[in-house]
């Protein structure tokens, strides 16, 4: 057959559904063993990155010794560069150690799903295929693979479904994007309630009813569980309606979970394009400013340019050095206050020797650093330098791997330096503005001057920070960072023992907290900082467990987030995965302004493990940190109670008296988020065994 030319063609690779591989001459290009199609739509779904032989090799042949595994494997490549040709075989790349797929001319309906130009309801259709239906059963690692890639899309599906969804105002239109979302999630109970509510708004009642028995149905079969109390709040709200068959008044949802007040709530007169698309939209916001149709971004955003790193030394790997550059500016895109400049070359060549450094960039600050080989270990030093202040060293960091999995070591570097950049960052940005003039400070000023004191906790600091978020909020109403740090400066306010009236302060938390996500679906600080205030001062994990899933599926590299989800599996029920995944953001960022909070997060899953002796070792870490935190205090204490009274509790415990008079066992108790009885228990035990007193009288 004639070549091709890519100039003039495309090759489309369509993964959901049935898969088929064809160019615009109609010519055929899938390979005839099954093997040999999931090695391609693995390197499709991965493109442009490359992919380890061996780990290609692990999955489709994972019951072959290692030599046998390669060897089909170099078979399958074999047959793959044949199947493409002359045509297109320059789009597979292959090398000693990877293989990857990429070209300007490739078409691959996955890669296009997953980072959507524009958001519409047909392209929400297409996630109801099933990614390579045709593939199922081909080895047991790949089917492992093909449920968490056929997960990951679902949640894409889910979050652009979420997103349409927010942006509809008129019954008609709630109830069909709704019954779309629900195509892709039956389990979704933010979607069965709009379309209940929906319903419901145009004066069918009778319809509203009929849905929420189908989703009981749907929650009874697929899960054994019953609907939300939200949920039945809302049709015991329908049911006492008056049928008169007119559309009654819309129902006030009052006070619900988030993803509620985002999706199904949204205010008359609310920007038509507040909810941020998709993760993907926001990273294209990140580089180009506000989104077509898209929520507009802190004009303030700093502007941050990440440079590749120089290697040092005889032994060179430019491709992990941009790899990695990549990598990070990925990471970093994803956080709503940073902004990635394109471009990663400084200083610029063209750039007048007399210029002061970066004067020639469109950035505040640059990322660099260098890369060292020695003994089978690579060394990585990073460095943020300030643009703005003669090129001062913000922050420097070094991180030491074993170069065993090139590919492996990559994303968890650029993993580990994204999660402590933002901190770091955080942290640099807050002395800068605490010496800025009062009348020069922007929205972001003032939110970063206020946040050290969020982590310090003095109650006088603590405060005035309320007053300086409130400020950044006046400033910038449609910021959803503000609201979500406003809602957090609230929940410390209730954790502390410090308001007056704590119901209230956990509604006005709630309410920001809610705002939050509304302004921006795609903000996962605001995610789980809604997550948090959901679990904690809500007492409803399970939703809370929700938004922060979706929190991490928008930013794996958020370390607060892997905390706040741990301990929603706390409170669940769960302390061995609340321990995984507190210890995951504590490998993410060890130094974080934060790790505090995690190390007392620690506390209470040992403790519900009847590890006290850690949970012991956690509570002293968190208290030598922070002193002022007086939850820090609490699992502490009841790990010692369970150990042995000693001089230690006491001390704990007149501390902790100290920090919030009155604190009982009744009190802790009360406020306890925990669901299971037993593990109240056995928290409320381990507080009296140390003496506290089992009621403020």
């Amino acid at each position: 057959m004639q070549a091709t030319s890519p100039d003039a063609a495309r090759l489309r690779l369509r993964l959901f559904g049935h898969m088929a591989a064809d160019d615009s001459a109609g010519r055929n290009c899938l390979p005839r063993t099954r093997k040999t199609r999931a090695l391609l739509a693995i390197l499709a779904i991965a493109s442009p990155k490359p992919v380890l032989r061996q780990q290609l090799a692990a999955l489709l042949w994972s019951r072959r010794q290692q030599e046998q595994a390669r060897g089909s494997l170099r078979q399958s490549v074999h047959e793959l560069q044949d199947t493409l040709g002359s045509a297109w075989g320059h789009v597979l790349i292959t090398d000693r150690h990877y293989l990857s797929l990429r070209g300007p001319a490739l078409e691959i309906d996955a890669l296009s799903l997953a980072q959507p130009a524009v958001l519409s309801a047909e392209l929400l259709d297409r996630f109801q295929d099933v990614l390579l239906e045709d593939l199922n059963g081909l080895d047991p690692a790949f089917d492992r693979w093909l449920e968490d890639e056929r997960g990951r899309f679902q949640r894409i599906g889910r979050t652009i479904g979420e997103a349409l969804l927010a942006k509809c105002e008129q019954p008609e239109a709630v109830i069909d994007a709704a019954e779309q979302l629900l195509s892709i999630d039956r389990m979704h109970e933010g979607a069965w309630r709009a379309v209940m509510r929906g319903h419901a708004d145009r004066g069918d009642l009778e319809a509203a009813k009929a849905c929420y028995d189908r989703c009981r149905g749907t929650l009874a079969e697929q899960a054994n569980r019953s609907p939300s109390p939200e949920t039945e709040h809302l049709i015991e709200r329908i049911r006492a309606q008056p049928d008169t068959g007119r559309p009654p008044p819309r129902i006030n949802l009052g006070s619900g979970a988030a993803e509620q007040q985002a999706l199904l709530a949204m205010p008359q007169g609310a920007p038509r394009g507040s909810a941020q698309a998709s993760p993907q939209a926001s990273s294209q916001a990140n580089h180009h400013g506000s989104p077509q149709g898209g929520s507009r971004r802190d004009r303030s955003a700093l502007r941050l340019r990440v440079a590749p790193l120089r290697t040092i030394g005889a032994e060179h790997d430019d491709g992990l050095a941009q790899g990695l550059a990549e990598e990070v500016s990925a990471g970093l895109s994803r956080f709503r206050w940073i902004s990635c400049v394109p471009g990663s070359l400084w200083p610029q060549p063209s750039a007048s020797p007399d210029a002061a450094p970066g004067a020639s960039l469109d950035a505040d600050l640059l990322l660099d650093g260098t890369i060292q080989y020695g003994l089978g270990r690579v060394r990585i030093i990073v460095r943020l330098i300030d643009i703005r202040a003669d090129g001062e060293i913000a922050w420097a960091g070094r991180f030491d791997r074993p170069t065993t999995d090139p590919l492996s070591m990559q994303d968890e570097l650029g993993a580990a330096i994204v999660a402590q950049v933002d901190p770091e960052l955080m942290k640099h940005e807050g002395r800068r503005a605490a010496r800025a003039q009062p009348d020069d400070m922007t929205a972001q000023d003032l939110l970063l001057q206020a946040l050290p004191a969020l982590y310090r906790l003095e109650r006088d600091s603590y405060l005035d920070a309320r007053r300086l978020l409130e400020a950044s909020l006046q400033a910038d109403p449609s910021s959803s960072v503000a609201h979500g740090w406003l809602a957090y400066w609230w929940l410390l306010y209730v954790g502390q023992g410090w308001a007056a009236d704590p119901a209230q302060a956990s509604a006005e938390a709630s309410r920001l907290a809610e705002r939050a996500v509304m302004l921006d679906p795609g903000d996962a600080r605001a995610l789980t900082l809604a997550g948090h205030v959901r679990g904690f001062l809500g007492r409803h994990p399970e939703e809370a467990s929700a938004l922060h899933e979706r929190a991490i599926a928008l930013n794996p590299n958020l370390a607060v987030a892997w905390c706040f989800s741990g301990l929603s599996q706390l409170y669940l029920g769960q302390p061995e995965e609340a321990l995984r995944r507190i210890n995951q953001a504590i490998r993410l960022s060890p130094s974080d302004p934060h790790v505090f909070f995690f190390d007392m997060s620690l506390t209470m899953p040992y403790l519900m493990n009847g590890d006290c002796a850690n949970a012991i070792e956690a509570g002293r870490r968190a208290v030598e940190l922070n002193p002022m935190f007086s939850s820090a205090y609490k699992g502490y204490l009841a790990a010692l109670g369970w150990m042995h009274p000693t001089r230690e509790a006491g001390g704990v415990l007149n501390r902790l008296l100290a920090l919030e008079p009155g604190f009982s066992v009744e009190t802790a108790i009360t406020r306890s988020p925990l669901k299971r009885p037993e593990d109240i228990a056995r928290y409320a035990e381990g507080l009296r065994r140390a003496g506290l007193p089992e009621s403020a009288a």
